[in-house]
């Protein structure tokens, strides 16, 4: 049940860091919607970007001078809308989540235009408040300011099942699914190239609450967040 908000409570921002697969996007999906707040989901967002690049052929493009990035965000826009992902007015929820576009999105989240642009929106969506955003660097450089930051962590063999068993369901046995050993390898590609890029790098903010889901359920890991939002919230009384 959504928390209940009265005229002289606060509504903040949680901001929920961490490495790919690591439950950010459901730890924070159903966080919202247990509080009543607006999800914004920021890993959609970077790879909606990446999957124009594809659609467009970009990607060669780009990787050899990132000056073309400029073409790649004209008139882009990014919306949510009923639990989906709009790209230029298109429908990608289901399209984003391909492990070519997985593969890739690490390098365009890369390119500081990209950031940027990305960094705008999404501080545009978050100044209502009353919001729960993931990603890799909302408590460090979107939002550090916000009430509430957490990073989740979970070892790369864990996330890997995760993420094979999202492909999985997705696929429906239509396609031939990469190995458990492949998704992990390019995880932990994925946190290198996260970690060590130039710009807004993969990191935990001082003030944020660490919290290794390896061994959780869902349910488990955002009971946990919950109770910290709680906790936050009561403080804004």
């Amino acid at each position: 049940m959504p928390v209940e908000q009265g005229e002289s409570t606060k509504r903040i921002i949680i901001a929920i860091d961490g490495p790919a697969a690591s439950g950010k996007s459901t730890t924070a999906r159903n966080l919202a919607r247990q509080l009543g707040y607006t999800y914004i989901d920021t890993g959609a967002m970077y790879r909606s970007v990446t999957l124009k690049a594809i659609r467009l052929n970009m990607l060669d493009e780009l990787k050899r001078s990132s000056g073309s990035v400029d073409v790649l965000l004209k008139d882009i826009t990014i919306r949510f809308q009923d639990d989906g992902i709009f790209l230029d007015g298109t429908d990608v929820t289901d399209a984003i989540r391909e492990n070519l576009v997985s593969r890739e999105v690490s390098f365009i989240s890369s390119l500081k235009p990209v950031r940027d642009r990305l960094r705008v929106m999404q501080q545009e969506l978050g100044c209502q408040r009353g919001i729960v955003m993931d990603g890799r660097d909302i408590g460090t450089v979107v939002f550090p300011d916000a009430e509430l930051k957490v990073f989740l962590v979970a070892d790369a063999l864990q996330r890997a099942k995760r993420r094979y068993a999202e492909l999985a369901s997705k696929s429906c046995g239509a396609t031939a699914l990469p190995s458990l050993e492949t998704l992990e390898q390019e995880i932990r590609e994925r946190d290198r190239a996260d970690e060590e890029r130039e710009h807004a790098p993969l990191k935990k903010h001082p003030d944020a609450v660490e919290i290794d889901t390896s061994a959780l359920t869902i349910d488990e890991q955002v009971r946990k967040v919950y109770d910290l939002a709680l906790a936050r919230i009561g403080d804004e009384h």
